[in-house]
């Protein structure tokens, strides 16, 4: 599964002492530590040092889960027990050094993408999605979760180099400390300093909307065509995106890399530390306003509307900041109070079925 390589170490798949520490602290020396590098539904292919695994969780890990945060996702280090050459048990999740995760699409809680990510790149197409506000809700994301963010500007054949630069500009005077590369797929551009700055151990994910090219990247970073892609639509010069899954690769350099399906929502939920970080001269103006409690919008003595009205501050980001702040609030909010509700239930059938047993008649 995405595994070119042989005689690998639990170093190369990015095992390192966090983990370890974690590892001994499980009293059950029975179980080996692996990587989820794909997840089909229920059926997760797990690898280690000796082979790759077809494996399911525990009957207990799954009565044990009360939030989709609990079940295993790509990128998790997981506690194993082979039950043949090819097939084994999951027993349970090492903590998460990292966590790229969003708002559920259908439900107030969080879905994870990815887990112990080094750094992210959100990959988008220049002819079709090119949006600096979605830049911002994907770091955000990022940053939250403790990875670090880094920008992919693809299919740069259908555009003149002028609008390129212009691009450019924009995303230099937006985001100043962001790492961003050029490809184009068709050009053969960009990929060798993509794969330079790729190390050995580390591992990246690749997220954006769909057809912005992400697993054609991969596959260009990889020299061969293990991720299937749609074919070029020559009326609209668009691939049609036919990722279905989360899936890690290795490459013979030793990075690791996983493809993601293309996300149309992003919703934003438990995102204030990233948010500071990614709109961090707006907190730093926040500091200087009146009032404490100041929402940006109408108070009085708001450092950030003055620097928004007097143009030192970029409109366009500050409109996006306020969005997504109040965004990022009420699903956090909502979250919070699904798992309050949760709890207190969890709380009733426990004390219900003390009862039940007190009045129970003896055998």
């Amino acid at each position: 599964m995405g595994e070119n390589i042989s005689n690998i170490k639990l170093e190369d798949l990015g095992y390192s002492d966090f983990f370890e520490q974690n590892r001994r602290s499980v009293i059950n020396s029975d179980l080996a530590p692996a990587r989820i590098i794909a997840e089909h539904k229920e059926l997760y292919f797990v690898r280690n040092e000796v082979s790759v695994f077809l494996a399911r969780i525990t009957g207990r890990m799954m009565h044990q889960a009360s939030f989709r945060e609990d079940y295993p996702a790509v990128g998790d280090w997981v506690l194993t027990k082979a039950l043949t050459k090819k097939q084994a048990r999951i027993h349970g999740i090492l903590p998460r050094k990292s966590v790229l995760k969003r708002k559920s699409v259908d439900r107030s809680e969080a879905q994870i993408i990815a887990s112990n990510i080094d750094i992210a790149f959100v990959v988008q197409a220049l002819d079709r999605d090119y949006n600096l506000n979605r830049f911002e809700r994907y770091f955000a994301l990022a940053e939250a979760g403790n990875i670090k963010p880094a920008i992919i500007l693809n299919k740069t054949d259908l555009i003149s180099g002028i609008d390129l630069d212009a691009r450019l500009s924009e995303i230099n005077d937006r985001f100043q400390d962001a790492r961003v590369y050029t490809t184009s797929i068709v050009a053969g551009t960009g990929i060798a300093d993509l794969k330079k700055d790729i190390k050995k151990g580390l591992t990246y994910c690749f997220v954006g909307s769909s057809g912005a090219g992400k697993s054609s990247i991969i596959n260009a970073l990889l020299g061969e065509d293990l991720i299937k892609t749609g074919e070029i639509n020559y009326q609209s010069n668009r691939g049609r995106h036919v990722t279905t899954h989360r899936e890690l690769f290795v490459l013979e350099s030793g990075g690791l890399l996983i493809d993601n399906p293309g996300l149309r929502e992003i919703g934003l939920l438990d995102s204030s530390a990233g948010m500071n970080y990614v709109f961090s001269d707006i907190y730093d103006l926040s500091n200087k306003c009146r009032y404490s409690d100041c929402t940006h919008q109408h108070e009085p003595g708001c450092a950030v509307l003055d620097a928004a009205k007097n143009g030192a501050l970029n409109n366009d980001k500050y409109k996006n900041y306020l969005k997504l702040f109040k965004e990022n609030d009420y699903n956090t909010m909502t979250s919070l109070e699904k798992r309050e509700k949760d709890r207190k239930f969890g709380k009733f059938l426990k004390t219900a079925k003390k009862q039940i047993n007190k009045y129970k008649p003896d055998n």
